[in-house]
């Protein structure tokens, strides 16, 4: 991994909003629509040198491709493990606001908060409009129904577009985000005997991604969000030490999964959830840290402009960042439309400079604008203008830790 070793660097979380034409041929897709594989592979393709072309404009140092090609963060793997099988299930709005802590002080809210995320998202455009008021949701359709076996054409696909994207480009630096096998227990498992068998399934596949990514030459991300949520989904109210048992198994499998690829093409990030509601749950930072810094990875990706956790910041005076390793904080949110003032962006980058270290902070984004094709977290206009201000502030702060001939 490149460091800031003249200037802060900066980065995202990965996921971009998709363009109007990848859209549309999903939404075709969700409702059932006989859609052309070959015109939905053009469209990814167009997209992710569009993305790419846009994050360079921005000042965006490592890039990638927005996740275009894939459904979500997570159950993108169905196409890519056999023995996942997608079902007709959809979860409901009353299943979804059910899903979340907090029912008996914010329980209306989130039944506003569930018809907004299991509805269709329709893009401002006159030939999206016979499609409003759908419902797709992308998170419960998979199930795990028979042995995980790896086939990598999808991922291929996803490499040849950046590779074909990045050409003649001048950038800093690629990465391809995937999931981690904590988060991908997210999907159900109807065919391993015990959570255990099915976690070492899981971490036993996607090594072969995580191998397959890192030989085509681009930093490895690992996303892994589902781990700090199931602090609040499973653990509420419960002694640390369970849940603390319990993710130290997952981190172990990660690292498992990681067997062989060299920590300095591996990023990991946490963040405590996208989407836009109160967190007054959430975990602690300074619970999951000792955690977080076990994985065999060179960078950690940290959400840290979160209002529930920019305050976390301070934890860094008391714990030591391992040598070597690179802090990569969320310094811009995702899950609001409020563009964030370089000079904040400035502020947050050297608070952590301060205290770990220049040359060890690379300024990203709190988590992915837009976690699933039907989930974009900001408008797309909102997402470049905050990504330009991130540059922009990156800039601000290595005037200020460098002299004012850095940038």
């Amino acid at each position: 991994m490149q460091r800031s070793d003249t200037r802060i660097l900066t980065t995202h979380v990965g996921s971009l909003v998709r363009t109007e034409r990848i859209i549309e041929l999903n939404i075709r897709r969700a409702l059932g629509d006989e859609v052309d594989p070959a015109e939905l592979d053009a469209a990814v393709r167009e997209g992710v040198a569009q993305v790419v072309r846009r994050q360079i404009a921005a000042g965006i140092d490592v890039i990638d491709d927005g996740e275009l090609g894939k459904l979500n963060w997570v159950t993108y793997v169905g196409e890519r493990l056999s023995g996942f099988v997608r079902t007709d299930r959809q979860m409901s709005a009353e299943e979804y606001a059910k899903f979340w802590p907090e029912q008996e002080r914010f329980g209306e809210f989130y039944k506003v908060h569930a018809r907004h995320e299991t509805t269709l998202w329709i893009p401002s455009v006159p030939s999206l409009s016979r499609y409003r008021g759908h419902q797709a949701t992308e998170y419960t359709n998979l199930v795990c129904r028979g042995p995980l076996r790896y086939e990598p054409a999808a991922v291929q696909r996803d490499i040849a577009n950046l590779k074909a994207a990045l050409a003649g480009e001048t950038f800093m630096e690629a990465f391809m985000p995937v999931v981690a096998p904590g988060s991908l227990e997210l999907v159900p498992n109807e065919y391993y005997p015990s959570a255990e068998d099915y976690l070492t399934a899981l971490a036993g596949e996607l090594s072969k991604e995580y191998r397959l990514i890192v030989d085509a030459g681009f930093v490895l991300q690992v996303d892994d969000a589902v781990v700090p949520a199931m602090y609040y989904y499973r653990f509420l109210g419960r002694p640390l030490a369970e849940y603390l048992e319990w993710a130290e198994l997952r981190i172990a499998a990660l690292n498992r999964a990681l067997e062989g690829i060299p920590a300095d093409r591996v990023r990991y990030h946490i963040c405590f959830g996208s989407q836009n509601v109160p967190h007054t749950t959430d975990p602690s930072l300074r619970d999951l840290i000792g955690l977080v810094l076990k994985v065999n990875a060179q960078g950690f990706s940290i959400e840290a402009s979160n209002p529930r956790h920019e305050h976390e910041w301070t934890i860094w005076r008391e714990v030591e960042l391992p040598p070597g390793k690179i802090l990569i904080p969320g310094v811009v949110g995702h899950a609001t439309n409020i563009v964030e003032h370089p000079e904040l962006i400035a502020q947050r980058i050297v608070n952590f400079a301060t205290l770990v270290g220049r040359e060890n902070v690379i300024a990203s984004t709190d988590c992915g604008f837009s976690q699933g094709w039907n989930s974009p977290r900001v408008h797309p206009q909102i997402q470049w203008a905050k990504l330009e201000a991130l540059a922009e502030g990156a800039r601000l702060a290595s005037r200020r830790l460098w002299g004012r001939g850095s940038a």
